[in-house]
């Protein structure tokens, strides 16, 4: 994975975005963790099985009913299925050897 370290994207208080399979940080939270990475990797798994375009379509739209749902900007963007997945995941550095395809449905509806 490509990291690109840089002052101002990703915005607001998040250290790090993955794009289209790459890492967007801020060079102020300085050099990110195997956790953090790990994180962004699954958003790469999850992207590519959903062929990129339908990820962001998918989350998008996912954060709008999640935001109607809480009324916070923050808890919405928590309780979308695919940081459900990245988040819960995130310290198993191996996930990727033994993630089942579309894992992140299984965290649609839980909340």
């Amino acid at each position: 994975m490509r990291v690109i370290y840089n002052n101002w994207f990703p915005f607001g208080t998040y250290r790090a975005i993955n794009m289209l399979g790459v890492i967007f940080a801020k060079r102020k939270y300085g050099k990110l963790n195997k956790t953090v990475l790990n994180h962004e990797y699954i958003h790469s798994m999850q992207q590519r099985e959903m062929l990129f375009v339908f990820f962001y379509l998918w989350y998008v739209l996912e954060w709008l009913v999640k935001l109607c749902k809480y009324r916070n900007t923050t808890a919405a963007y928590y309780n979308i299925s695919f940081e459900r997945e990245a988040y819960a995941r995130q310290r198993d550095l191996n996930y990727d050897k033994h993630r089942p395809l579309w894992a992140w449905t299984k965290y649609v509806r839980r909340r």
